[in-house]
């Protein structure tokens, strides 16, 4: 289980901007659980992902496939990030130097 904080400003409405971006990266309806949403798709037996304490973060939790092969882990992989970067508002490259500066 992994949280991401997110860019001031996309908070506002963030249970719906991470349902529409799970339908924009994915291409699938997401399943709306009890506490957020569930998608699977590719290399993933499941993502769900929560809105976060506040309503600063998303919670994601993955389960991969191991099984699935090189080529659909690397599409399930490219739209994984494409949908973090979406729902955060920061790029592969500013979350990892956030992270770093959390540590």
């Amino acid at each position: 289980m992994q949280e991401y904080p997110i860019k001031r400003g996309l908070t506002k409405d963030l249970e719906s901007l991470a349902a529409a971006e799970l339908k924009a990266c994915f291409g699938i309806e997401p399943q709306k659980t009890d506490k957020g949403f569930r998608v699977v798709f590719g290399a993933l037996k499941r993502l769900d992902v929560f809105i976060g304490a506040g309503g600063k973060s998303v919670i994601i939790d993955t389960e991969s496939d191991i099984s699935a092969s090189d080529e659909v882990i690397i599409d399930t992989n490219k739209r994984f990030r494409k949908f973090l970067d979406g729902v955060t508002g920061f790029s592969t490259k500013e979350r990892v130097k956030r992270a770093k500066s959390v540590e």
